[in-house]
């Protein structure tokens, strides 16, 4: 189901008297319209879902999270850096059938494609990962009627899991193998990087799934401050032979006292620092076709800590 623009999400404090610009990002904050070229204009949609955590055997409550999200992001001051920002709407997963609403996510991110925008999408589960990506894919085929092999996509993931379980129905723990069956059967290569895996929180059989799929990744371990020089440096080359990017976040690959507001807290996790860095690498490289941030359980929040470590990588990505 599809919910509209909705903008008492966005509101925030008002600095009008103070001298200088006083913005704030809910001050830039447009309805989005499918039919204006909005050249690469950043445009938030909400995958509003528990089901997949849910089918995980997860801790729900993510189908709260793109409000949140947005709440946390509207405050922050908008300076010249993000001369606008749209927002079209959530999709929403209220009766169990997950399979539609990625579709219909998928319809949601295709339209922004279209339109010339730049998704980014709230969750929900990791689950988002699989309507993200479609709505990319279906972008290709349907609109710009590119060649399926064209464009060489390479799949971003900041996450202690690899999300690589094969069992179904899909779930918040699939959504990579689904990409994988689905390059399979196109003919695809699957140019997937995971960073920030944990060891102890992925079974032999994932690891050895990962190694049969030829998955880059790199261990939470190696991914401390003192190794940033170095997973920039392995980044570099992974963008460089890319025509596109689709960056998902999933907020579980923070420590769980930056980060408490997710359905598995990282035992060590990735510093936000080390995040931040590689986000902002991948802004910088002019690759980056559609994102999301997922996982985010407000439920379980403490002080909002994990809403603003998300509010303050989603400002990265405007």
């Amino acid at each position: 189901m599809r919910v509209p623009f909705d903008d008492k999400a966005w509101a925030g404090r008002s600095d009008d008297g103070e001298p200088g610009d006083t913005r704030r990002v809910f001050n830039q904050v447009v309805a989005f319209c499918g039919a204006t070229y909005l050249n690469a204009v950043p445009v938030i949609i909400g995958f509003g879902s528990d089901e997949g955590v849910r089918r995980n055997q997860g801790r729900i409550g993510a189908a709260h999270a793109p409000k949140e999200l947005r709440r946390a992001l509207a405050g922050l001051p908008a300076k010249a850096s993000i001369p606008a920002l749209a927002d079209a709407g959530d999709v929403v997963c209220d009766d169990g059938d997950l399979e539609s609403a990625q579709a219909e996510l998928a319809n949601a991110v295709c339209e922004v494609l279209a339109s010339g925008g730049r998704p980014l999408v709230f969750g929900g589960g990791h689950e988002v990962a699989w309507g993200t990506y479609s709505g990319l894919r279906m972008y290709e085929e349907r609109v710009r009627s590119a060649p399926i092999a064209s464009r060489k996509l390479l799949i971003v993931n900041f996450d202690a899991h690899f999300d690589l379980r094969q069992k179904r129905p899909a779930n918040s723990g699939t959504p990579f193998d689904q990409i994988a069956n689905d390059c399979a059967e196109c003919g695809l290569p699957f140019n997937y990087a995971c960073f920030g895996i944990s060891d102890l929180g992925n079974t032999a059989s994932l690891f050895a799934h990962a190694a049969e799929l030829g998955v880059h990744y790199v261990l939470d371990v190696d991914m401390q401050e003192p190794q940033l020089a170095q997973r920039l440096q392995d980044l570099q080359p992974l963008l460089d032979t890319a025509d596109d990017v689709y960056l998902t976040i999933d907020l579980d690959v923070l420590p769980a006292a930056t980060a408490p507001g997710v359905s598995a807290p990282a035992a060590l996790g990735v510093p936000l620092s080390v995040v931040e860095a590689m986000v902002q690498r991948i802004r910088a490289s002019g690759k980056l076709r559609a994102a999301d941030i997922a996982e985010y359980n407000p439920a379980l929040d403490q002080d909002k800590r994990t809403a603003r470590v998300a509010a303050r990588l989603a400002y990265r990505l405007l």
